[in-house]
């Protein structure tokens, strides 16, 4: 199996596509059910965030390894057009499209680690991690 997976986002399908993988990738991994829920959750708000922001992007999914503690980083990357406020965009209820605002702010507490990276003109780079227990 791959260690690496990359899904290319350009619609709704491949939203689900990317949850459906990383599913199978994490599947050697000790995650409970509601562990993998739970990173499913994050890769959606994420990637719904790609397409409503930037129109595409891609998530690449791969598994990670500290020490003796494996893991899946999910790297969602887009080419949009940035986020101009990134510590208002990682408020709760901060919304620019009119939804609830919990994306960023919903995925970083649903994950181990969670890293963003943003400028205006230059797109989003998001790095989250969650390791096993």
């Amino acid at each position: 199996m791959a260690s690496e997976i990359v899904v290319p986002l350009r619609s709704d399908a491949d939203v689900l596509l990317a949850r459906q993988k990383a599913r199978t990738l994490a599947q050697p991994l000790r995650f409970s059910t509601s562990e993998l829920t739970l990173i499913a959750t994050a890769i959606s708000e994420i990637a719904r965030n790609i397409l409503t922001y930037a129109g595409n992007g891609t998530v690449v999914l791969r598994l990670a390894q500290r020490g003796k503690t494996r893991g899946l980083t999910v790297v969602a990357r887009d080419q949009g057009p940035g986020i101009a406020d990134l510590n208002r965009a990682m408020e709760d209820g901060f919304s620019t499209s009119g939804g609830l605002g919990l994306g960023l702010p919903g995925s970083k507490r649903l994950m181990d680690e969670f890293d963003i990276v943003s400028a205006p003109g230059e797109g989003t780079t998001i790095t989250m991690t969650k390791w096993e227990r």
